[in-house]
């Protein structure tokens, strides 16, 4: 058996597989994000770590299973962070995670030192603040104190397999989230780092997802309930282990789109694909060789949680999924009503980390329900125009196969469908792809089974058509969506300088 761990922005969830990665039960241990002003969005690594220990130990005694038929573990988790570890490999400070926008200068500095052109030939990203190099950057400017302290950077799993096995590594899919790997090369980017004055000797060497790196340590398979000698596999990044999850692991494969906490469109590729706008980007696969050309924006599940405590702060709202599907509602008419989805800045298509939510339009009429399903069309609005940037790279999508969390609601895929005038398929992992996909790279480094097996793991469950009506009405409000952030773009901006 594998247990496969998927560091997520809001905990840790551990699952149980067989050794061909079939799910057979879960456990989700949280941990707090420290959200401020000024685009600041941290977490303690140390929290990472109780949570993989905790729920390590609550998985094997909810499942019931002799702890001996554990095999192999396996971590996947967040990407584009930054733990700061001092020559001990202890934090230095608290992690900066993915959603931290602060280092706007540093990122500038760096595009125009290196050329925004050429950083995006080498890195398969533009260079932006949610890259873990600029905020390196702004440590070393901001926190004098805590940079000289730090001799390793790391991204949030390479920290928990770390604590684990001792051994600090990272894969290539975490490494192409750094804006410091050259994709063509396969490895940490010396022109990139030289322009930015940070050392090469911070970042950790690069393994294959699959790489074995070690044991669990004796003292922490003790505090687990595992035996001596679980093997670690390396893993990968989420958004690239969430597309073996989803069964993309060869170019052949269908697009998906994950719909979680951020949400990203994304396929499985033979080569990188550079927009020529950049508007969208490249991972490295946690498949060896291959890549996962994607569109990702910042705040999607964070813009529906957000709204749904904002809209429930008197306490008379239903619970979130009934709003959502009383939101989703043939007769619920959002007419000039829109939302703006960039709480947290934006990356695709906009890479506008000044970017902030809107609500524009409100009329006395609207109440929770036009305001719900407001941010939901907003949502599908900007995934609207990451399919369009696709389409103009070359890669035109005519269906989508849907994940993650808010792939539960029949109301928002119908909503989907409806705006992006393709058909949406529900597949019958939601929540659990992260999970899966890690589960299968450890199989596949334990040598039990190889990739292709992933996509008999999952399959269509739901299907949901466009509706020419709305679908139509849908076309004629999308331009408005692109023109109301064109005419704030200039006012998010200012705000940032005042």
């Amino acid at each position: 058996m594998i247990i496969a761990h998927d560091l997520g922005t809001s905990g840790n969830k551990a699952s149980l597989h067989e050794d061909d990665g079939r799910l057979l039960d879960s456990v989700t241990v949280s941990y707090p994000t420290d959200y401020r002003h000024g685009g600041i969005a941290e977490q303690d690594p140390r929290d990472w770590e109780r949570a993989v220990i905790d729920a390590t130990r609550r998985l094997v005694r909810q499942a019931g299973v002799q702890a001996s038929r554990v095999s192999g573990l396996v971590v996947s988790g967040q990407m584009m962070g930054a733990v700061f570890l001092d020559h001990r490999y202890e934090p230095v400070r608290p992690a900066i995670i993915w959603a931290d926008t602060r280092a706007h200068a540093q990122a500038e500095r760096l595009s125009d030192l290196v050329g925004a052109a050429r950083a995006y030939e080498i890195l398969g990203h533009r260079v932006d603040p949610t890259y873990s190099l600029a905020k390196l950057m702004w440590i070393r400017e901001h926190e004098p104190e805590s940079w000289a302290r730090s001799r390793h950077v790391c991204i949030a799993k390479d920290f928990v397999v770390h604590r684990l096995t001792g051994v600090l590594a990272t894969d290539r899919s975490d490494a192409s989230s750094t804006n410091a790997y050259d994709q063509a090369a396969g490895t940490w980017s010396s022109p990139i780092l030289e322009a930015a004055g940070v050392d090469e000797s911070l970042f950790p060497p690069i393994l294959e997802s699959t790489q074995v790196v070690g044991a669990v340590r004796d003292d922490v398979a003790e505090e687990m309930g595992l035996p001596r000698g679980v093997h670690v596999v390396m893993g990968g990044g989420d958004g690239p282990t969430a597309a073996v999850g989803a069964g993309r692991v060869s170019p052949d494969t269908a697009p998906y789109v994950c719909l979680g906490t951020s949400s990203w469109i994304s396929f499985a590729s033979a080569s990188p694909l550079h927009d020529e706008r950049q508007r969208t980007f490249t991972f490295d696969h946690v498949v060896p060789g291959l890549f996962v050309p994607t569109a990702t924006m910042q705040s999607s599940g964070a813009s529906i949680d957000w709204a749904y405590e904002v809209l429930s702060a008197d306490g008379g709202s239903p619970p979130l999924p009934e709003l959502i599907s009383a939101a989703g509602a043939d007769d619920v008419d959002t007419g000039n009503l829109y939302f703006l989805p960039y709480l947290l800045g934006e990356r695709s298509p906009h890479w506008a980390p000044d970017a902030r939510g809107a609500f524009l339009g409100i009329e006395r009429h609207h109440h929770r329900e036009h305001m719900m399903r407001a941010v939901l069309e907003g949502i599908g609005f900007n995934l609207a125009l990451c399919l369009e940037a696709f389409a103009q790279s070359g890669r035109t999508i005519e269906s989508i196969d849907a994940i993650g969390g808010g792939a539960a609601s029949d109301q928002w895929l119908q909503i989907l469908a409806d705006i992006w005038c393709i058909p949406v398929h529900r597949r019958s992992v939601v929540e659990e792809a992260n999970s899966l996909g890690a589960a299968v790279t450890a199989a596949v480094g334990l040598g039990l089974t190889d990739f292709d097996a992933a996509r008999d793991l999952s399959h269509v469950v739901a299907d949901f058509s466009p509706d020419p009506r709305r679908s139509e009405i849908y076309a004629e409000r999308l331009p408005r969506f692109r023109d109301a952030f064109s005419a704030l773009s200039r006012w998010f901006h200012s705000t940032r300088e005042a």
